[in-house]
């Protein structure tokens, strides 16, 4: 589909030559002789970019540009202005705008300024879709718990995400969900925008950890040609998530307790200090106070990352959540390995109530994941589960197993999402931008939505 573009200026002339050279490489071009004219042509069309005459009769190019920023932030604006009045240029930059064409201008730096723009605005589009992805995957209302631990850890987990530099420690065995739990407290603060890092200190071998988290310059050590950026660098203003921190060495662990208390470190061979601001949370399935009791573990940095303590209980301690959560992971596999799933048959279900989860919810999930790869069915049935699982005994009651496997059939996701949509839209009066405020979405995704919808 071609990019479209408004374009507003009061001379019918410059209107017509910038539309006809502008419709020849492609795009699809709007016009507008006035800034208020503009205006009403951007609300109801949304342009992919908008180039604005700064001198215009009524409101001039700089309220445009307010007004345009105002409804839509990610609206890519060049002003068109005469060297003349160059100051009110750069004060258009200021207020968002992407760049300035100065009068007059060869048509080939307006053909290089608008292809840039719009491949920087497409960059900022796929960014924010990525980030609404993943906010969209990781919101603490999807994962699901019935469980009264797990309901109090997301609580926890939820009113801690808020708090901007607080660490968290996240306990519980391998596979319990951990990082996920760490990645719905990063979609969820004011850093979301930013980058989430995650870090296993357990996967990395121990003469690379430190080079990795902080970086080098040439010449640290025999291999180092070229500076490398560090994880904690990169992760500027963003969330480190330090996995197993229970196996980092204790060398590293005094750096770790510096970054935290300090917010800076130090390159390896270089001695300057770096700035940062991040904010740091960290997982182990390990006890460390047993660990500091074998010497394994700096008792100082403990108690400055266990600040707020989640635990996170054992799969099989939480039976209550394990269909809900199967539930969950079908929809999800419908979605990616194009089936057609609706459900759990009652026999197949008690038998994955009474099954004891060694590997949590991880198992439970490749185990759903492999019978859907494997199978093509309206539900799960007994027959599909692994011969370890189905070994187990079933004597266990579940009367309201069916009704809650059955509700999954009354309605997907896509309609309810569809349905709840046009309610919001419904109740804002068709204003969008309201919509997405309520949604809790980008304006551009629900655009996007709203296409799929029609």
């Amino acid at each position: 589909m071609a990019a479209s573009i408004l374009i507003i200026d009061d001379e019918v002339l410059t209107l017509n030559n910038l539309k006809r050279v502008l419709e020849k490489v492609g795009y699809e071009i709007l016009l507008a002789d006035s800034g208020e004219t503009g205006i009403e042509v951007f609300k109801k069309h949304r342009p992919n970019l908008v180039l604005v005459d700064l001198m215009l009769p009524g409101i001039d190019g700089i309220e445009v540009l307010k007004q345009i920023k105002e409804a839509d932030a990610n609206t890519v604006v060049i002003m068109i202005t005469a060297y003349e009045i160059i100051e009110k240029a750069i004060e258009s930059m200021k207020l968002g705008a992407y760049d300035y064409l100065l009068k007059p201008f060869k048509i080939s730096d307006l053909k290089t300024s608008v292809a840039r723009a719009l491949e920087l605005q497409s960059l900022k589009i796929r960014i924010i879709e990525t980030v609404e992805t993943e906010r969209e995957k990781y919101y603490f209302d999807k994962i699901a718990a019935k469980n009264k631990k797990m309901i109090d850890a997301l609580k926890t987990a939820h009113k801690v995400a808020h708090l901007e530099k607080t660490t968290v420690l996240i306990m519980g065995e391998s596979g319990v969900g951990k990082g996920i739990l760490a990645r719905a407290i990063h979609y969820n603060s004011p850093r979301v925008d930013e980058q989430f890092i995650e870090i296993n200190c357990a996967a990395i071998p121990e003469n690379l950890l430190e080079s990795e988290l902080f970086g080098y310059e040439p010449g640290a050590f025999t291999d180092a040609r070229r500076r490398k950026i560090g994880l904690f660098e990169k992760a500027d203003h963003g969330t480190v998530f330090l996995d197993e921190i229970a196996d980092m060495p204790l060398s590293l662990q005094a750096k770790i307790l510096k970054v935290l208390e300090e917010q800076s470190f130090v390159r390896l061979g270089s001695t300057n200090q770096i700035k940062i601001d991040v904010r740091i949370i960290t997982a182990t399935n390990k006890d460390l106070k047993k660990e500091i009791e074998k010497g394994n573990f700096r008792e100082d940095l403990f108690y400055r990352l266990n600040v707020v303590p989640i635990t996170i209980p054992l799969l099989r301690e939480r039976k209550e959540d394990i269909i809900p959560l199967a539930l969950t992971f079908i929809q999800d596999f419908n979605h990616e390995l194009h089936r057609s799933f609706k459900g759990i048959s009652e026999d197949a279900a008690k038998v994955l109530l009474v099954y004891d989860w060694p590997g949590n919810v991880r198992e439970l999930k490749n185990v759903i994941e492999r019978i859907m790869a494997l199978n093509q069915s309206e539900e799960i049935l007994l027959e599909h589960l692994p011969l370890e699982i189905k070994s187990q005994k079933t004597e266990i009651k579940i009367p309201v197993l069916k009704e809650t496997v059955e509700k999954i059939e009354f309605i997907s996701l896509y309609e309810l999402e569809k349905k709840y949509i046009k309610e919001v839209l419904k109740f804002t009066g068709g204003n969008k931008s309201k919509a997405a405020k309520i949604l809790g979405i980008h304006l551009t995704s629900l655009f996007r939505k709203l296409k799929s919808i029609k």
